[in-house]
């Protein structure tokens, strides 16, 4: 939904951070833009409290920077946060897997088997949006598996930062079939009742993520940022 729609009056505080988190992702706020809440305030038809309480919880979750009256601006895009905010989704994504492939039921692994087919009909169509609303939905079945609140909240939070990567990126980071293939080979050993081999196989695959994005970074795809 675009940033310039208006925003209605329900559940306010949280339409504005999801719009505003939304527009980071996608790109329509760009790395590096400084940005005044007035100015948001005013596109979204709104006051300014919502709106610094929104920027005040993006900072939070790592997406808007402040230097306070001097500045606040949409996060640059970081090798080395980037390294470390996927190191963390490594960690969590294996405890998720490991810890759910024991009460995994065949309902669980259907949705990791449809939610793959829709990954692979929207890469097939180059369309970013679907294929990560569907990589979104097979990672979420271990993750809702395992009942841990904390974990889930803590994915959650972290995931924005490499969707930016993935929107911009996407038919570098998600044109091929190995993650398709990877997420195939993922549901049978899930299915087999082996959580650390799951697990391992789920580090690989963050791991191989991970090196097909430090190969942007090296290739300077990263350094396009707003200008003042």
């Amino acid at each position: 939904m675009s940033l310039d729609s208006p925003v209605s009056r329900r559940l306010l505080s949280d339409e504005v951070f999801q719009r505003l988190r939304d527009s980071i992702v996608l790109g329509e706020l760009v790395p590096g833009e400084k940005v005044k809440d007035s100015e948001l305030a005013e596109r979204l038809g709104l006051s300014r409290t919502p709106v610094r309480e929104a920027l005040a919880r993006l900072a939070d979750i790592g997406l808007v920077e402040a230097k306070p009256g001097v500045y606040t601006r949409i996060t640059t895009l970081n090798r080395r946060d980037v390294e470390k905010t996927l190191a963390v989704l490594r960690s969590l994504d294996q405890l998720a897997v490991a810890t759910a492939v024991p009460v995994m039921t065949e309902q669980d692994l259907c949705h990791m088997r449809e939610a793959n087919r829709d990954f692979e009909r929207a890469v097939a169509a180059n369309d970013i949006t679907a294929a990560l609303a569907a990589d979104d939905r097979f990672h979420a079945v271990p993750i809702t598996a395992a009942d841990n609140p904390v974990l889930s909240r803590i994915v959650g939070q972290l995931h924005p930062q490499i969707h930016r990567i993935l929107y911009r990126k996407f038919s570098t980071l998600l044109g091929g079939r190995n993650t398709i293939e990877h997420h195939d080979q993922l549901i049978e050993v899930c299915a087999g009742g082996d959580a650390r081999a799951a697990a391992d196989l789920s580090g690989q695959h963050w791991s191989e993520l991970g090196g097909h994005i430090n190969q942007l970074f090296d290739t300077n795809q990263f350094t396009e940022t707003a200008t003042d």
